[in-house]
């Protein structure tokens, strides 16, 4: 019987560690800091695009061109590498654009990772340009206000909590595919949001960026401890609340 037991136990440990994991992650470098972001699922044209272009080093040496604070910081222009001081950034293609995929659930919170675009009436995307949403914290009155005036339509209860704590920019939402979000390192939005800009809201000191892949045993990890945090949110709010 004990023989059996420990069989079975090898057997569990050995599927939990060749089990896939949930989501696929990026880890964005800088001379800031770095910040890891899980790329959703329920977006998987945008995911495997970006993942594409990682995966080939398209990012890296490219920079933070766009920065507005309170607002988002924006990236991924193929002309900004090696782009000389004060050159104005953002029209930077790779010819082709990636479908819109909007999805209800998924919204312009702190630390999302979302497309770019221009003005086509299908709101595709950007094949590579993304920003990173810094934002600011909200009010009911002002979500109220701009669900009147901007966006047409409610906010979820949820969501309006999040925009009410984290904060983010509700005005995109349903405008702009939203593919990931940060889960580690979210303070890297706020470091470069408050660099110095000039005119063009480019930053003064470039910001280059790396962007690297996680690999399957740093992403297992990683997801444990994203777990195991969770659990200790969970945890907290139990014990206030009681």
């Amino acid at each position: 019987m004990k023989k059996l037991v420990t069989a079975i136990l090898c057997l569990c440990c050995i599927f939990a560690y060749s089990a896939k994991p949930k989501h696929r992650y990026i880890k964005i470098q800088t001379d800031l800091g770095e910040c890891v972001i899980k790329l959703y699922n329920e977006t998987p044209q945008h995911r495997d695009n970006i993942l594409k272009l990682v995966e080939s080093g398209t990012y890296n040496g490219t920079l933070f061109h766009r920065v507005i604070k309170d607002f988002m910081v924006q990236g991924g222009d193929p002309k900004s590498k090696d782009a000389v001081k004060g050159m104005r950034l953002g029209e930077g293609s790779l010819g082709y654009t990636v479908p819109a995929e909007f999805r209800d659930s998924l919204f312009h919170k702190k630390g999302a990772l979302a497309a770019a675009r221009d003005n086509n009436p299908e709101k595709a995307s950007s094949a590579s340009q993304f920003y990173l949403v810094q934002g600011k914290i909200f009010t009911d009155e002002a979500l109220n206000a701009m669900e009147r005036t901007r966006l047409n339509f409610k906010l979820p209860e949820w969501q309006r909590a999040v925009y009410k704590t984290l904060g983010g920019v509700p005005q995109l939402d349903r405008n702009y595919t939203v593919y990931g979000e940060i889960v580690k390192g979210i303070d890297l939005v706020d470091k470069i949001a408050n660099t110095a800009t000039d005119s063009y809201d480019r930053p003064l000191a470039d910001v280059k960026m790396t962007l690297t892949v996680l690999k399957r045993r740093e992403t297992k990890k990683l997801e444990k401890e994203l777990v195991k945090q969770a659990a200790a949110k969970t945890t907290k709010k139990s014990e206030k609340t009681t």
